[in-house]
């Protein structure tokens, strides 16, 4: 998932690749932070929000802006199982994965009946996490 073929054109061989786009819900501004550092290094687009409800606003100004939704679970505000129920009521095309600690055997089924792409469980090293969107 670290690039995305957009077109060729006759005279190269070489594919265009843009940067895919990453929201991040997370109230938690150290890991924001790192996420941005870590994935922005790797080449996504990111862009963060502080919970739930930002990052719902943020995607119902342009649905198609992301290619990619990361979002913790507990946040104030909306939690990320919210959240990502809205995301599934728009046309929303991009992946999902939830990036939390602590998430108890019901609300991970829950992210599943909601055909979530990954579960990420906190805390990793940041070589994680890229090797995990990679694999999406």
């Amino acid at each position: 998932m670290a690039a995305v073929m957009l077109a060729t054109t006759e005279k190269e061989s070489t594919p265009i690749k843009r940067s895919l786009r990453v929201l991040y819900a997370d109230d938690m501004q150290e890991l924001r932070d790192m996420v941005q550092i870590t994935l922005s290094r790797a080449g996504y687009a990111v862009e963060c929000a502080a919970d739930g409800l930002l990052a719902w606003k943020r995607i119902l100004e342009d649905p198609h802006a992301f290619d990619l939704v990361i979002t913790d679970h507990q946040m104030p505000n909306m939690n990320g199982l919210e959240l990502v129920s809205r995301l599934r009521s728009l046309p929303f095309l991009g992946k999902i994965l939830v990036f939390s600690s602590g998430l108890s055997e019901e609300v991970s089924e829950a992210y599943q009946n909601l055909k979530i792409d990954h579960i990420l469980r906190k805390p990793i090293f940041p070589y994680e996490l890229r090797q995990a969107l990679e694999q999406l």
